[in-house]
Parts: structure tokens; C-alpha cells; sequence
């Protein structure tokens, strides 16, 4: 077991990506596990502290030995539309994993599964950022902020506890401002009347006080 860790993550597939994003975890102090079938593709991880594994990332003896029963996240990043869907399908549905995502190569097969409620990340959009803000929820990044460091555009997923809330409910004050929500792969800006749904991704305007407001809401829940 991985005690000693905040967060245990799943990764299956050790091409650029996986391991680009296996190792940027590790180093973040995350307990990792990436799975591939390729022996030799674990020579890209160059800087890595987790544990490697061979194998399929839907075979139930290689998740039993990733932990998979006590994962936090699992993200499927192999080069196949089909094995990500099924080992995302596995994971969320046999292992009760909460946060997971799959690349798709196809962003139109990624629009049918996101409306099914399996986050995905088309090859075009893909950013080790955007799969993280999937798999880690509570991240407290910044997406951007203007010259003079006062003002912020940060990202989060809704919490279960604030589900069902109308998103008026997370603007805080003069500090924090809801300015769009992703629900299903699709970006709006008209906000007005909106019920915050599990999974959407809400874009936030926050000063410097009011990002600390604001991870205090969503870290509380609805107080």
C-alpha cells in the first residue's frame, strides 16, 4: 500500500504521454502505477518513483496488483480508442475508481462518451493539465493569470456535496466570479439559472483573497 501518499493514480499506457504524466505525478508525491505492454516502453521514464507493471490495463491480475480496489484516479492514455473506453469502463464500474478519463483519438467517439458520463480528452485538445484536472479534483492550479499577478482564471470540478446547487451559489463575494461551465464537452458562458451538475468544470475570475475563498467552498462543500 501507498500510506504514505495523498493520491494513488492508475496509469495505463507508457507512450509520450503516460509517461510524460506518470512522472510529472510521481514527482508531485502522488503514489503512481503505470501499466503497459511493452517492456521497453518504461525507458521513457527517465525520472519516475512509482511502480511499473506489463500487461493489459483491463486484465484483473495486473489491476489487482496496481491496487486498483483502493485507487484514487485512473487514466487510460493508450494508443487505442477501444482499450481506453474499456479500461476507463472497468475502472469506473468494477472498481469503483471515481476520477477517470480516457484519451480518444476520435473527438466525435469523445462526445458520446463524455454525454455517458466517461470523461475523455481528444488527441487534439490533450494537455497533461487538462487529464490531471480530471483525475485530481482538489488541484488548486492556476490556468492564467494577468500581469500583475492579482487576478486568476482557475478551473475546478463540481463536488458531489454541491451538486444540485444553483451556480450562483459559487460566486463569493466581490472576489470570486463564475464566468463559464464545460457540461458534456461543451463550453457555455450564459450561466444565468444553470444547477451545478457532477462533472461539470467550472471556470472561475478570482482574486488573490477570493482563490483562497474559493478552494475554501469547494474543499467544505455546501457549509
Amino acid at each position: 500500500m501507498w500510506s504514505d501518499y495523498s493520491v494513488h493514480i492508475i496509469v495505463v499506457g507508457c507512450g509520450r504521454v503516460g509517461s510524460e504524466l506518470a512522472m510529472e505525478l510521481s514527482d508531485e508525491g502522488h503514489s503512481v502505477v503505470i501499466i503497459d505492454k511493452n517492456r521497453d516502453s518504461q525507458r521513457r521514464l527517465t525520472h519516475y518513483h512509482g511502480k511499473t507493471l506489463v500487461g493489459s490495463g483491463f486484465d484483473r491480475d495486473v489491476l489487482f496488483q496496481a491496487d486498483a480496489s483502493s485507487a484514487d484516479a485512473l487514466a487510460a492514455v493508450t494508443n487505442g480508442d477501444n482499450t481506453n473506453i474499456l479500461c476507463a469502463r472497468i475502472a469506473r464500474d468494477h472498481y469503483n475508481i471515481k476520477n477517470v478519463v480516457a484519451r480518444i483519438y476520435d473527438p466525435a467517439r469523445a462526445d458520446i462518451y463524455m454525454k455517458l458520463g466517461i470523461p475523455t480528452v481528444a488527441t487534439s485538445q490533450w494537455t497533461t493539465q487538462q487529464v490531471k484536472r480530471w483525475m485530481i479534483p482538489d488541484d488548486e492550479s492556476i490556468a492564467w493569470s494577468d500581469t500583475t499577478n492579482s487576478m486568476h482564471l482557475v478551473e475546478r470540478i463540481v463536488p458531489d456535496a454541491l451538486a444540485g446547487q444553483p451556480v450562483t451559489r459559487f460566486n463569493v463575494g466581490d472576489d470570486v466570479r463564475l464566468v463559464g461551465i464545460v457540461r458534456g464537452g461543451q463550453g457555455r458562458v450564459n450561466v444565468e439559472g444553470l444547477f451545478a451538475q457532477e462533472d461539470d468544470v467550472l471556470e472561475f475570475l478570482v482574486t488573490a483573497e477570493g482563490l483562497t475563498h474559493l478552494n475554501s467552498l469547494l474543499e467544505v462543500g455546501a457549509p
